[in-house]
């Protein structure tokens, strides 16, 4: 990519001086020094990395040669130390009362590049290893950022003729990127049909610069375009082929009459408890005919929070991830019945800075039987006892009142009976946790049900239809038995009647005989 740039100098008269136009074509990351760079690396001593010396022998190489194309308008390329301290402005409108965000001016001090190092009338600066006392610039200079992008400066050196070199009349005619992705950025853009970009100096003089900014590039042929196109077209085939080798094109079905639940959680906050500094405590209970891997975790506990206020309430943010595999066997269950669902108990915990344990609640969350996402809130609540001593000694000491059966929550897992008493049982009502679940659900049931451009919005009906389709093959498996009891019953039938028509004639001939 080459651009084509233009300079003109307009004075107060509007009339052109023809000593301050200049048109240069500059391509990608091409070094154009300016005068102030001819003037600095002359001086050998200035030079301390590999690139000023570079720099100084193509700048000795030019003066030899006098092939030098440019006077005002130079370049600064992506290994250079320059950046644009405007370039990132905290900023988002044009308006003079807008406030930034505290976010924003904390970014606006972060650099994406190098800045330039200050060098002057060729000295060597001293480097410092701490800076006790490090100003706002200082800091901005100092905090890089390490980004896959490529920028180029055009620079423009607008001071006065025959006193070019000076820092301070420098100034970003235009500014191109270039990101890992190819997208290529300019600011300003080319100017085509439009009016030239104007520039006014500062100081006593004040000047008006005018410049234009042209795409110089020799278009692509037809040919050259298939051809990249072409090329891009086998690159992204493979990276396919790749991807396919590693992911594969056979998943591993469930056999029939077994469902897979997968459910993928997060424990996001709770708030509304008396004290700070909350964890929560979890498990997950699998009814009959429910199994999971011999290695999956079952419970777990979160990290320790602090609370923040929102909204008058206490809200502790725990966004702590979870996992659950499990698999249900229909064979297993009796007919006709429908299978339980797994039941997410929690409790939550607070811990103070004397290593007091309180408990300040329990809940449950029954998983959804349906595939998809889901966030639900739950409110909880904690055992009490009468009279003022236990609080007097939750506060003090911590501890309280604990469950021994966190089951107890819903119903005990080792309860057996019909009835159930809480009688008696005081309890108070605490905050509330908001827990999010993300279900998926494989099942044959599903594919065939799915080849049959069937439509089921429940997995109960899907697991009907397999206590269904496991009955009618009862069925069938009995009525086979029942036939094969009535054939062995009609053979055995026609040989005892074999017999008995057998004796008859036996008893017959010997009356015959007798008589």
């Amino acid at each position: 990519m080459s651009t084509f740039d233009t300079l003109t100098s307009e004075d107060a008269t509007s009339v052109y001086r023809q000593d301050d136009q200049e048109e240069v074509v500059v391509g990608w990351q091409e070094k154009l020094f300016s005068q102030f760079e001819f003037d600095l690396f002359k001086n050998e001593h200035a030079c301390q990395s590999p690139l000023d010396h570079q720099y100084r022998n193509e700048i000795l190489n030019l003066e030899e040669t006098e092939e030098r194309k440019n006077s005002r308008i130079f370049t600064y390329t992506d290994f250079d130390r320059y950046t644009s301290t405007e370039e990132h402005s905290h900023t988002v409108t044009t308006s003079t009362v807008e406030t930034p965000s505290y976010l924003a001016e904390r970014m606006a001090h972060v650099r994406r590049r190098r800045q330039e190092r200050r060098i002057t009338d060729g000295k060597i600066p001293r480097s410092r290893i701490i800076t006790w006392e490090p100003t706002e610039e200082f800091v901005r200079n100092n905090h890089v950022l390490n980004t896959p992008l490529q920028t180029m400066y055009i620079m423009g050196d607008l001071g006065p003729y025959g006193k070019l070199g000076q820092r301070k009349d420098e100034y970003i005619l235009c500014t191109i990127k270039v990101d890992n992705n190819g997208v290529l950025s300019i600011k300003p853009d080319f100017n085509g049909s439009k009016a030239a970009y104007r520039i006014e100096t500062e100081g006593e003089k004040r000047d008006l610069w005018i410049y234009t900014i042209n795409n110089a590039s020799v278009e692509v042929q037809q040919d050259d375009q298939d051809r990249e196109k072409n090329l891009f077209k086998d690159l992204y085939d493979r990276h396919k082929e790749y991807l396919k080798t590693l992911v594969g094109e056979e998943f591993e079905t469930p056999p029939l009459g077994v469902l897979q639940l997968f459910v993928n959680g997060e424990v996001v906050s709770a708030q509304g408890y008396e004290y700070d500094n909350l964890y929560i405590h979890f498990f997950l209970e699998l009814p009959d005919y429910w199994s999971s891997p011999s290695k999956q975790q079952l419970s777990g506990v979160t990290q320790t929070c602090s609370t923040k206020v929102l909204d008058r309430e206490n809200v502790a943010y725990f966004s702590y991830p979870f996992n659950f595999e499990m698999t249900l066997r229909s064979e297993d269950q009796p007919e006709g019945s429908l299978p339980q669902w797994p039941v997410f108990y929690f409790g939550v915990h607070s811990c103070d800075f004397w290593q007091r344990y309180r408990i300040e609640g329990y809940g449950y969350i029954s998983i959804p039987d349906s595939p998809g996402s889901y966030t639900m809130t739950c409110q909880t609540w904690r055992p009490v006892l009468p009279g003022t001593s236990a609080e007097m000694r939750r506060f003090f000491v911590g501890g309280s009142l604990e469950l021994e059966d966190m089951t107890y929550v819903r119903t005990p897992s080792t309860f057996k009976g019909e009835r159930l008493s809480r009688f008696g049982f005081r309890t108070e009502t605490t905050g509330t946790v908001v827990i999010k679940f993300h279900c998926m659900q494989q099942c044959r049931a599903f594919m065939n049900s799915s080849m049959a451009k069937k439509r089921s919005q429940n997995i109960l009906d899907h697991m009907g239809e397999l206590t269904h389709q496991a009955s009618l093959h009862s069925v069938l498996a009995a009525f086979g038995r029942a036939q094969h009891r009535m054939h062995e019953a009609r053979e055995n039938l026609s040989k005892d009647l074999l017999h008995t028509s057998a004796f008859l004639s036996s008893d017959a001939a010997a009356s015959e005989s007798t008589a």
